[in-house]
């Protein structure tokens, strides 16, 4: 009886200090929710990109006074219209402008900003801040010339910027490359009974974007996806119609769909359907 007591009277400490453990870091993702969320990296404002293909480079200003540093991609061949490509949530334009080539390749023009906070942009990265730098750079792309086509490309967190603005602006296409339904959802199973508890100051729901998005979709994921689940984004297929297309790429993980030939085959068929 006194052995059984003692297992019981360990048992019960043990569960006081997981779950305070889980409390604690419950409280500490809450406090630097912004650190989690937004994992900018700075450049200096004489860095000079570079890259394989021609590009030129843009400081667009943006509400409030700040200044969002763009890149813009040119195809080797006639322009089939214009992307807009809405970056993950780590890194900068020096990372993510190597990605544009898979674009360009299809024959469009590509721009690619960094959000505020990120790379050589100034200000601030929120929530409502990404959205309005998002409806910044496409006024600013189309007021450069017409295009045969506009298609918005959202990668990650980048996805929830996309299908945002595709809801005010449709258009020909709305690609969404390892999106989830909402940030939630990439939480670490673990800490979700604690987490769910408290309240989050960023949404970024492709789930209730999507539902207000009438233009023709494509979402790209793999199934080994240790940072945005595929069942995070197999919830979106609800909200798909009969024009749109749920590729699941077999041994894709977060960072690497471009290395299988599907992403590229299935990329070419949209992009370069009439």
């Amino acid at each position: 009886m006194t052995s059984l007591r003692s297992m019981m009277r360990l048992a019960t400490r043990a569960g006081i200090v997981i779950l305070s453990l889980l409390i604690i870091a419950a409280i500490a993702s809450y406090m630097f929710q912004d650190r989690l969320i937004f994992q900018s990296i700075k450049l200096d404002s004489g860095h000079r990109f570079t890259f394989d293909q021609p590009f030129e480079e843009f400081f667009i200003p943006a509400p409030g006074g700040d200044t969002l540093n763009a890149l813009w991609f040119n195809p080797a061949g006639p322009s089939r219209g214009l992307i807009l490509y809405f970056h993950g949530n780590r890194g900068n334009l020096q990372r993510w402008g190597n990605y544009a080539v898979d674009l360009t390749a299809n024959g469009y023009e590509v721009v690619m900003i960094d959000y505020r906070g990120y790379g050589k942009s100034t200000g601030k990265p929120t929530e409502a801040s990404l959205y309005a730098d998002a409806e910044t750079v496409l006024q600013w792309a189309l007021a450069r010339g017409t295009f045969d086509k506009v298609i918005i490309y959202g990668r990650s967190l980048g996805a929830a910027v996309a299908s945002r603005l595709a809801t005010t602006h449709p258009p020909d296409l709305l690609v969404l490359e390892t999106p989830f339904d909402e940030l939630r959802s990439v939480i670490w199973p673990f800490f979700k009974p604690v987490t769910d508890l408290l309240p989050w100051r960023y949404e970024f729901s492709n789930k209730d974007h999507l539902k207000r998005v009438t233009s023709r979709k494509l979402i790209i994921h793999g199934t080994d996806d240790s940072i945005v689940p595929l069942s995070a984004a197999l919830r979106l297929k609800p909200m798909l119609g009969p024009r749109d297309e749920f590729v699941i790429i077999p041994g894709g993980a977060h960072r690497n769909l471009r290395t299988f030939p599907a992403y590229h085959e299935k990329l070419a068929q949209f992009l370069q359907a009439p």
